[in-house]
């Protein structure tokens, strides 16, 4: 590892993207957002008409797949690029995500991407999150934070996050979402969702964004 890595893993809905988005703003460090890759890599095997079944398939797309972020100073935002095309909307749907987490439970795919994210560690430096960054993909990284947060908290974030950009949403069936994904993403044969045994936990249920950011600044300065 040529630079230093910051990771930060979870189930969704604990702050991940907002917390490393900010802290990669306070470093001046790149970004990589891994959920965001396995989003786009789902979203580019519907697109190309491949079954999940055809590992030879999903190999050669995950290997060759063209992605790329860009952070905006004035907005928290991230824009994705996939095959040069933003991408950004689509990808932060529920049905994406649901797209995602069955085929991130695929070995072969995993595989492939491993290395793709390993390339974002980069100077001065790379903050990732994700499910398996400190356990898995950079599993030498000096900095490691696991989030948490209570299934019903995160179930009323989102639900206020689709509010907040124009959509529905049933807080039971987002409930019922939540459990089944954190099920699906702690019980999977590849790289199972768990912290890391050197993390530093932070159960986010009753913090504000801003005390997050405080205990992760103070991880890294440290």
């Amino acid at each position: 590892m040529n630079s230093p890595v910051l990771t930060i893993d979870g189930p969704s809905g604990v702050g991940k993207g907002t917390v490393a988005r900010v802290i990669a703003q306070q470093q001046g460090w790149h970004l990589l957002d891994s959920g965001a890759i396995y989003r786009a890599f789902a979203l580019a095997v519907e697109s190309r008409g491949i079954s999940i079944t055809d590992e030879k398939s999903l190999e050669e797309i995950a290997t060759n797949l063209d992605l790329a972020f860009k952070t905006h100073a004035d907005s928290e935002l991230v824009s994705v690029f996939l095959d040069g095309k933003d991408v950004s909307k689509v990808l932060r749907t529920e049905e994406t995500g649901e797209k995602a987490s069955k085929i991130a439970s695929i070995g072969v795919v995993r595989a492939a991407l491993l290395k793709r994210q390993q390339d974002f560690a980069t100077l001065p430096g790379l903050v990732a999150d994700g499910r398996d960054m400190g356990t898995v993909v950079f599993a030498n990284a000096p900095f490691k934070v696991y989030l948490t947060a209570s299934a019903d908290e995160r179930a009323n974030r989102r639900l206020k996050q689709l509010q907040a950009q124009g959509s529905k949403g049933i807080i039971s069936q987002i409930l019922v979402d939540v459990k089944a994904r954190d099920e699906r993403d702690s019980s999977r044969k590849h790289s199972p969702l768990k912290p890391a045994k050197d993390a530093l936990i932070i159960d986010t249920t009753t913090l504000s964004l801003d005390e997050v950011i405080a205990q992760v600044s103070e991880l890294v300065k440290a």
